[in-house]
């Protein structure tokens, strides 16, 4: 699910058919657990509505521990039949394990990364001195639980690289319990901070600001609405008790507030996020820290759909990254002595959408969207376009980080066939090497292709859509072939590469990566597109590149999958009830199903920015009529579907999934299984790597079932 503004809160043997018949896979011999039902009915602006499972809401019942513990048996016994399942784990253990690093990044006299050797559960952090001093392990994330669940959040060093602040994440769950270690010696601190989310860590001298919530009700610390947001500023050896409040707002208990401080440390930045009230904008405000400023002053007071960023400060001047006024993007020069004066406007709006900004070097690096793909600029500080950074191909890049005084910056580039390589690029000659380029075992890239074509929507909207399968695939209808799609809140569905997914690849199957609207492959205007009363306009772009796939012989409706977590979950369990004859498999991950009650949970409410709100009259009408809760088709024939959520998922809580998959084995037809996986100790993602090789194993091995491959590795 989309996340704020902070670093918190967003798959050469030959095909065959199956020729087996294993006993209890028939769809029609699973015996699926009753669900009780009650006669709970809501009133929403004179539409009564049913909720016969509004039981299963409550995650600390016995009687939905029952039902979980009767759904996932039932799941586990039906994959274990399949006789190659432990075959498909073994070959995504086999593809998984290879060194996986992130583009460092440097502060002070250190440069920090990660690595994972190849399939360690979390990834450790490591410092160096300089570009090319020998490496040293800082800080290891396996060590954090016994079982590897519990995971790395946030992580800020802080400018003179004397310190790390960082958050560790128990289970998978959004909420993080901060901690410190002093770079030098790598001696942990005393400090402790709990019930920190969706925030980011400033430094600033010796400490730092961050957000947090009060303490949840006993019990319901992953269920209860998250509300009252705060920001405290921490000083270095005190207990959170003495942390100082920087910022409330007592009015607005569904705002996001979150500092940052320039790279210079001068300026305190407060950005407010409304998008309860259905605000996809902010406000911001700045505070001079130099001059010991207690109170923020205005850049923008209220709250709009207009996007504001402080990218960084030049000399005494804010460069800022919006939308206002331009869709696709723009950078602008605010001067925080003289607020009233009109703005300047650095780097112009262009055809392209402007991704994101970054300043390192004296030298502003801005990153933009061809149909989808990264093209990477850099100018002077006078907007002055100096060079293009050439990348090589069309793929994505990683975010550039960087110091004012950097000569060097490092970024990940990757494509659906192109497997993440960190490059390092030198300011001062403009030259781009390869840093670190990983070793996959097995993968030989010239053995695939990819393509970008182009299809019309229901309306005749052109949309992007990425191919990648083996060479020599033949148009016939007969591919196996899984449609992948997101939609929403800002986010691009870019072109990267997943080594996981290359067990499907070598199968024979073709992976198509729809960009559909809602996203920000085009900038603002294709994401709103996609929002609120225009939601219908993704699940019809994510139809049409079916039938595009159809059409053009890739494949046939019984050969195809379809697959998207969060609000790609959404979009997989509304097309399956709008269109359950065009496809033969659904995977629903983590998603957003009761499309009336979601504002209810954790940081659900955050949503209405872009779904709207049930409390809205026109916007409840729209919600109801995709909701993939309240639109299953009784006696339908659905594709074979798998459902996937976890108990620590406090971000889309399990009883969306829980709800969905009641009412799905309830009312469907028997033809095709409907099965769910909730996994345990794990979240909105995997929470460990043992466990993202489990729940994908599970995946591909129902793929593979119910399209009728049987592998061959």
């Amino acid at each position: 699910m989309a996340q704020p503004r902070s670093p918190l809160l967003k798959l050469v043997p030959m095909v065959v058919a199956a020729a087996f018949s294993a006993a209890g896979l028939a769809a029609q011999d699973l015996d699926y657990p009753v669900a009780r039902k009650t006669d709970q009915v809501d009133d929403y602006h004179g539409v009564k509505v049913a909720d016969p499972y509004r039981w299963l809401e409550d995650d600390n019942s016995a009687e939905t521990a029952k039902w979980v513990e009767a759904e996932n048996k039932i799941t586990c016994a039906y994959l274990n039949k399949i006789p190659y399942h432990a075959t498909v784990k073994t070959r995504l253990e086999q593809l998984f394990n290879y060194p996986k690093y992130t583009a460092p990044f440097l502060k002070g006299e250190y440069v920090f990364f990660t690595k994972n050797d190849g399939l360690q559960n979390q990834s450790v952090v490591y410092v160096q001195k300089g570009v090319d001093g020998p490496p040293e392990q800082l800080l290891d994330p396996n060590a954090f639980s016994a079982d590897g669940t519990s995971r790395l959040g946030v992580f800020e060093v802080s400018e003179d690289g004397q310190y790390g602040a960082y958050g560790v994440s128990v289970g998978g769950s959004d909420w993080q319990e901060a901690h410190v270690i002093e770079i030098a010696t790598k001696k942990m601190l005393p400090d402790d901070l709990k019930w920190l989310k969706a925030t980011g860590i400033a430094w600033f001298g010796k400490g730092f600001f961050y957000s947090r919530y009060d303490a949840p009700a006993g019990g319901h610390d992953l269920s209860s609405k998250n509300e009252f947001q705060k920001v405290y500023y921490h000083k270095l050896g005190t207990g959170q008790d003495q942390d100082v409040l920087t910022y409330e707002d007592k009015a607005n208990p569904q705002r996001f507030h979150e500092v940052a401080t320039t790279e210079d440390e001068r300026f305190a930045i407060l950005y407010d996020n409304d998008p309860g009230k259905g605000k996809r904008g902010n406000s911001v405000f700045f505070r001079d820290l130099s001059k010991k400023e207690k109170a923020f002053t205005p850049i923008v007071a209220e709250v709009t759909d207009d996007t504001y960023e402080v990218v960084d400060n030049i000399d005494d001047k804010f460069l800022v990254y919006t939308n206002h006024d331009a869709p696709n993007y723009k950078l602008l020069l605010f001067d925080p002595a003289n607020p009233k004066s009109p703005w300047k406007e650095l780097i112009a709006e262009k055809p392209d959408a402007m991704a994101n900004a970054a300043s390192i070097g004296g030298k502003i690096f801005v990153t933009y969207l061809k149909d989808v793909a990264s093209h990477v600029y850099v100018y002077g500080q006078s907007g002055n376009l100096e060079n293009e950074i050439p990348l090589p191909g069309e793929g994505t890049t990683g975010t550039f980080r960087g110091n004012p005084h950097d000569k060097t910056s490092f970024f990940l580039f990757s494509s659906l066939n192109y497997p993440p390589t960190i490059f390092r690029y030198d300011l001062e000659p403009r030259k781009v090497n390869v840093y670190r380029a990983p070793e996959i075992p097995s993968f030989r890239p010239d053995a695939y292709e990819t393509r970008e074509i182009f299809y019309n929507s229901k309306d005749g909207t052109r949309v992007p859509m990425f191919l990648v399968y083996k060479k020599g695939l033949k148009l016939d209808g007969s591919n196996p072939t899984v449609l992948y799609g997101y939609g929403g809140f800002n986010i691009t569905n870019a072109p990267a590469f997943n080594s996981l997914r290359l067990a499907l690849l070598e199968q024979g199957f073709v992976y198509a990566s729809a960009n559909l609207r809602g996203g920000g492959e085009y900038g603002e205007k294709w994401h709103v597109a996609g929002t609120k009363l225009l939601k219908q306009n993704v699940f019809d772009d994510f139809i049409a590149a079916a039938e595009w796939l159809i059409a053009n012989k890739y494949t046939s409706a019984k050969n195809l999958a379809i697959l998207g977590g969060s609000n790609g979950g959404l979009l997989v369990g509304a097309v399956a009830n709008q269109r359950p004859d065009l496809f033969h498999v659904a995977v629903p991950l983590v998603g957003v199903m009761d499309m009336l009650r979601f504002q209810k949970f954790t940081i659900g409410w955050n949503w209405a920015s872009d779904y709207g709100s049930s409390d809205n009259p026109d916007e409840f009408k729209a919600l109801y009529a995709y909701s993939p809760l309240h639109n299953i088709m009784a006696g339908s024939k659905y594709p074979a579907t798998l459902i996937t959520t976890a108990d620590h998922d406090d971000r889309v809580v399990p009883a969306h999934s829980f709800k969905y998959a009641a009412t799905l084995q309830a009312e469907a037809s028997k033809k095709n299984p409907v099965l769910i996986r909730i996994e345990t100790k794990s979240g909105h993602g995997a929470s460990s790597t043992a466990k993202q090789i489990d729940l994908t194993a599970d995946i591909y091995t129902f793929l593979f079932y119910n399209l009728g491959v049987t592998p061959k590795y």
